[in-house]
């Protein structure tokens, strides 16, 4: 059945792995064809010396900006060796193409093997480039809701915000509690095993005090919300978009930054400093039941050494890490959330990215905070 005019363009495909099947639907125009840009630049740059059949019977209209885009797509499919079936193609669509083609020239294969990773760093580079700008964007707009909520009190969605630590925050324990004991299990046993060969069992305090307090635990705990919470953020959002709620929440005048990503945000800022501390208590308690097993080490030899070696500075870093890596999980979350296309598979995508990069800035701040506290002997 064709299109409505009112419904915007739509990529469908199938790939039996021989012949990719390509359904063009709804208004190919300025409005709306952006939506398939990014879909077809992921088929034309995966496919190659393959059949494709592309049905565009179902496009409804066409304007130039629609029929530029089918025909550079169109060239590219051509430049890597496929087989190009166009069906469906109605008459005023084709006066148009054949207007369009005379002013466009396909690009030039390339037999210089040695320049396509050239090419392939340079896509890389300006994908990133963009990535940057895209977030630094978002940031500025989560900035400026951020202060219209300070200016407007009532504007804090503080049900939301209750809502998301008890998500974020208080659904995470069990995960939190196993990791960290687990942790300080580990530390505890492979520092046992090195101390007494030379008796010095009781600096095993020491050890489990600080590095738990003041790296391990910040960073496990931010490494597991990342990969629980940011994806569950980037996957919430991500269906909201598919399912074309965030455009009907700014039709109806609400903002998707004040009422979807600020609640997350500072949700998560509050409930990640407080699973840290969960997760100290935890690990030096794991950390000591080890001490006592496998170094003779009581109880009350492990707490006396404690509270005179692990300085409160120790707990407070560790502490102070979390507002700093939650901002950073449920930002990146959100963002690569409002990435997601209208494609199904896109959510999968951008669910994996958001972790990834979640982690790797967790983990390179994580980095610098311990470069700048050593150099100013903190």
């Amino acid at each position: 059945m064709e299109a409505s005019s009112l419904q915007r363009a739509q990529i469908k495909y199938a790939n039996d792995g021989t012949t990719l099947v390509i359904n063009s639907l709804g208004d190919w125009n300025i409005e709306t064809v952006h939506h398939v840009s990014k879909v077809l630049n992921k088929l034309t740059a995966t496919h190659k010396k393959i059949t494709v059949q592309w049905d565009v019977a179902h496009i409804a209209n066409v304007d130039s900006a629609g029929m530029m885009l089918f025909i550079r797509h169109y060239d590219i499919l051509i430049a890597n060796d496929c087989t190009v079936k166009i069906t469906g193609i109605k008459s005023e669509h084709k006066k148009l193409y054949q207007l369009l083609r005379q002013h466009v020239s396909p690009p030039l294969k390339t037999e210089r093997q040695f320049a396509k990773p050239l090419h392939n760093i340079g896509i890389i580079i300006i994908a990133f480039i963009k990535d940057i700008q895209n977030f630094l964007a978002f940031v500025g707009e989560n900035f400026v809701q951020l202060i219209y909520s300070l200016l407007h009190p009532r504007q804090f969605r503080l049900s939301a915000i209750v809502k998301n630590i008890e998500e974020a925050g208080v659904k995470a324990i069990p995960i939190v509690a196993l990791t960290s004991f687990l942790i300080g299990v580990v530390i505890a046993y492979q520092g046992a095993v090195q101390l007494e060969k030379f008796g010095a069992n009781i600096f095993i305090v020491d050890m489990i005090g600080v590095s738990i307090t003041r790296e391990l635990a910040p960073l496990i705990t931010a490494i597991v919300v990342a990969g629980r919470t940011g994806s569950s953020y980037t996957a919430q959002i991500g269906v909201m978009k598919l399912t074309e709620e965030i455009d009907a929440m700014r039709t109806m005048g609400f903002d998707p930054h004040r009422f979807l990503v600020l609640p997350r945000i500072l949700a998560l800022m509050i409930a990640l400093p407080l699973l840290i501390f969960l997760a100290d208590i935890i690990g030096v308690g794991a950390g000591m039941l080890i001490a006592h097993v496998h170094l003779d080490l009581s109880f009350a030899e492990f707490i006396t050494r404690t509270q005179s070696t692990l300085a409160v500075k120790h707990v407070l870093i560790g502490l102070c890490k979390g507002p700093v890596f939650a901002w950073l999980i449920a930002t990146i979350g959100c963002w690569r959330g409002f990435q997601v296309s209208i494609s199904t598979e896109s959510i999968g995508h951008y669910t994996t990215t958001s972790v990834v990069n979640a982690i790797f800035l967790v983990i390179a701040v994580d980095a610098l905070f311990s470069v700048i506290f050593t150099e100013l002997g903190i």
